[in-house]
This record gives structure tokens, C-alpha cells and sequence, in this order.
């Protein structure tokens, strides 16, 4: 299993970034996909998650309203589109694969920097 996360950067409050994480080794469509983040010092926090069919999506409330996960099961990618970036959602954000209640394995990183 091969899920690299890939998009983040440096972006003034107010920005946008758009995550993608690319999986491999396994049957995408057949997973939940989660989005996770850590900021430092601080725990891992549950981003969203999306259904197999993208059809059905939760969000943490700290980012709803302003973040986006969807998924294309043909190109077996996994996005997260970041709108009204602040301050506080500076961290490293991980994708992971697994079922509707439990994450099973997560994949390398991209650090998300939101500073003026």
C-alpha cells in the first residue's frame, strides 16, 4: 500500500491549497479515504473522510464550510481543496485509507504553512 500526499506549501491567510494524495497497491475504490493533520505539538486530528462512491463526506468542524474532499476512483487520487486558509490549519496533512469507523494505514506527509 502507497498513499504519497503531495500539494501543500507556504500560502497567506485567506489562500487556497489543493492536497492530492496518490494511492497504489490496493483496490481504491473498495476504501474509505480519510484526510488527517498534525500540527506541532498537537495530536492527530480527523480531517474528513469520503465514502468508496464519493458520495457521502464528513468533515471536522474546524474546516467546514472551507475545505472539500472528493476523489476520483478512475485516477486513484484522493483531494482535499483548501479554501480561507488560516493560521490554525498550519500542519503536516496526511491521507489514509480504511473503513467508515477505522483508519487503517496512512501514507507520507505535505506540509501546509499558512503565514503572512
Amino acid at each position: 500500500v502507497q498513499l504519497q500526499a503531495s500539494g501543500g506549501g507556504l500560502v497567506q491567510p485567506g489562500g487556497s491549497l489543493r492536497l492530492s494524495c496518490a494511492a497504489s497497491g490496493f483496490t481504491f475504490s473498495s476504501f474509505w479515504m480519510y484526510w488527517f493533520r498534525q500540527a506541532p505539538g498537537k495530536g492527530l486530528e480527523r480531517v474528513s473522510i469520503i465514502n468508496s462512491d464519493g458520495d457521502t463526506a464528513d468533515y471536522a468542524d474546524s474546516v467546514k464550510g472551507r475545505f472539500t474532499i472528493s476523489r476520483d476512483n478512475a485516477k486513484n487520487t484522493l483531494y482535499l481543496q483548501m479554501n480561507s486558509l488560516k493560521p490554525e490549519d498550519t500542519a503536516l496533512y496526511f491521507c489514509a485509507r480504511g473503513s467508515s469507523t477505522v483508519w487503517y494505514e496512512r501514507g507520507q506527509g505535505t506540509q501546509v504553512t499558512v503565514s503572512s
